[in-house]
């Protein structure tokens, strides 16, 4: 089974404009969130609070499955993602997950293009994977519990 290091290299790959990963979001609050976004857009998304208003949340909290960011522009009434395509992140990816009673959300930003039906699959599984893997911590060993607790604030503050 891959690592989480490896599968977050592989999602980074797949999306170099950044990604937000939200693994098993308790009423709003995710028990690891991994965030690969360029500080600039953290900040700004940060202090206008988008996250109230982000089509890409609201959609993940409602569905399920994937969809791209321009499926969800006509949607989008404090225009969110024109203001995330000014930091970068033009074309993007949102992946829900809902299995057991614990859901995860992510998304997953390029400057260049469109998701591929392929890039699509990939980071679909990958998600899928990132939170069965993660759905029990009590199972983990507390350095493994130690190290995705590091990882996940080295990726959210790097």
């Amino acid at each position: 089974m891959d690592s989480t290091g490896q599968i977050l290299r592989r999602l980074r790959q797949r999306s170099p404009a950044g990604f937000a990963i939200a693994l098993h979001v308790e009423f709003t609050t995710p028990r690891y969130l991994f965030q690969g976004y360029d500080k600039d857009w953290l900040d700004h998304y940060s202090s206008k609070g988008l996250v109230m208003h982000d089509p890409t949340v609201r959609w993940g909290f409602e569905h399920t499955g994937s969809i791209r960011w321009s499926d969800l522009a006509a949607n989008d009434p404090m225009a969110v993602l024109s203001q995330a395509a000014e930091y970068g992140l033009r074309f993007g990816l949102t992946v829900a997950v809902n299995t057991n009673g614990t859901r995860s959300i992510s998304s997953f930003a390029r400057r260049d293009r469109e998701m591929s039906d392929l890039d699509i699959a990939a980071i679909s599984a990958d998600v899928a994977m990132l939170h069965k893997t993660t759905v029990n911590p009590a199972a983990f060993t507390p350095a493994t519990h130690e190290a995705m607790r590091q990882l996940s604030i080295y990726l959210t503050h790097s």
